[in-house]
């Protein structure tokens, strides 16, 4: 019985497709092995949204190969899918496969263990593919599950691989979400958060849209709260909200990536809205989502991007009052319209820009926090810190901590009503509506 073991990088996405190859693998016969070394085989999801993120890559693949000369080592994921010359010349991976034909993944690992052949597999993305039907079985979190359902993008934001690395977009059917979220459900799980490579175009293949797969999850029993990833702003129409808001298990966290607050530089990226645009659809948001929250992901030293121009997406940032940033520098990336352009910005200025931003996205965290205080909200705890605090979650994401008053009691995958009374760093503490536990 061979023991496999998997390293992952970048988004929800990844992390959800590693978590269908473990089940693959499971069906198969496989054992998970909990630490790297002791595996006979290793999976790597890699992710190529940055330069750092190709390195990390990079890194992880040398280390594995140094510790276990003798393991099938197999590289997957958007790396190899995006940079393919580059890729087929990596001689620590016994196979190398892109981000297509994942269910085959077991039949290439298990024919390299017993034959001890090189593989490379690697094919371009058309017009005619499909959604890969992958699915999980298992979850490390019994609290939480990602279910992916849309793949791809159409978009070609000037600075972004993904389109490369992941085709054009598509959909997984009504049918086959239903039996992955009736399944999920049936183990215990209570929410489910509908990821994808650009979610908001779910349905624009098969004649759906969001709206359907969250109304779909919300008549499947056991389920008590549906989340949403990363959304394109310019998506959510007025008949898309109010057909969400109508859906009681919805949680009113919306990340609507925004990647910078300067007209001339979303112009500049390819960007499919204006900032007005974009205050316009949070305001219209807020009228309909009272208690909603946004969270978001800020770009800093595009090229040409002057002082003046991250300035004014500072202040943006500032005015939307996200309760969460992700902020970032511009990546080159070989192969897009951004690498080709002039202006680069220095590193040295980057990382100027990056702290100043992340000082903004951190005063805008504060106050989001801040304005939570004597608020009572519902909480899906998930975890305990050690004999102090219960863990969970807000419907809008805010993390949320209750001390432990019975350490060997736990409050896990229990919805319990909680009265906020202070906010710390990045989370807030309060107390049961009721401390009968």
């Amino acid at each position: 019985m061979y023991k496999i073991s998997f390293v992952t990088f970048g988004c929800k996405v990844n992390q959800y497709e590693t978590e269908c190859m473990k089940s693959l693998f499971r069906e198969a016969g496989f054992v998970i092995a909990e630490k790297v070394i002791s595996a006979d085989a290793v999976v790597i999801n890699s992710c190529t949204v940055t330069a750092s993120g190709d390195s990390r890559t990079m890194t992880a693949l040398r280390k594995l190969r140094k510790a276990l000369p003798d393991a099938v080592i197999a590289l997957t994921g958007c790396y190899p899918q995006a940079n393919r010359e580059e890729a087929e010349k990596i001689e620590e991976a016994d196979i190398i496969v892109g981000t297509k034909e994942r269910g085959a993944i077991v039949k290439l690992v298990s024919g390299c263990l017993r034959e001890r052949s090189r593989i490379v597999r690697l094919s371009d993305y058309t017009n005619d593919d499909v959604f890969e039907p992958l699915r999980c079985t298992e979850f490390d979190n019994n609290t939480r599950a990602f279910v992916k359902i849309q793949d791809g993008c159409n978009q070609f934001c000037s600075y972004c691989m993904i389109p490369y690395a992941r085709g054009r977009c598509r959909s997984k059917s009504m049918d086959l979400l239903y039996d992955e979220v009736k399944a999920i459900a049936s183990g215990g799980v209570k929410e489910i958060v509908l990821s994808g490579i650009n979610l908001a175009f779910y349905g624009s293949d098969i004649e759906r849209d969001l709206a359907d797969a969250v109304e779909l999850c919300a008549n499947t029993k056991g389920v008590e709260r549906i989340r949403l990833g990363s959304l394109e702003p310019e998506r959510l129409s007025g008949a898309l909200l109010r057909r969400l808001a109508a859906v009681p298990q919805f949680c009113p966290q919306f990340h609507l990536s925004l990647q910078s607050g300067c007209e001339k530089t979303l112009r500049a990226m390819n960007r499919k809205y204006t900032a007005a645009e974009y205050l316009a659809i949070t305001e219209h948001i807020r009228g309909i989502f009272p208690e909603c929250s946004f969270t978001t992901d800020v770009m800093v030293g595009f090229p040409q991007e002057t002082d003046e121009d991250h300035k004014e997406s500072v202040d943006f940032v500032k005015k939307i009052g996200f309760s969460k940033v992700h902020v970032f520098r511009y990546s080159r990336r070989n192969g897009t319209k951004a690498d080709q352009m002039n202006g680069h910005i220095p590193d040295m200025v980057k990382t100027q820009r990056w702290q100043e931003m992340t000082a903004a996205a951190e005063e805008t965290r504060e106050g989001y926090l801040r304005s939570l205080s004597g608020k009572t909200v519902s909480v899906l705890f998930e975890r305990e810190n050690s004999t102090e605090f219960h863990h969970g979650y807000a419907p809008d994401y805010t993390l949320v901590k209750i001390y432990r008053k019975i350490p060997e009691k736990s409050l896990r995958n229990q919805i319990r009503s909680v009265i906020i009374e202070e906010y710390g760093h990045d989370c807030c503490f309060g107390s049961l509506v009721t401390d009968k536990y």
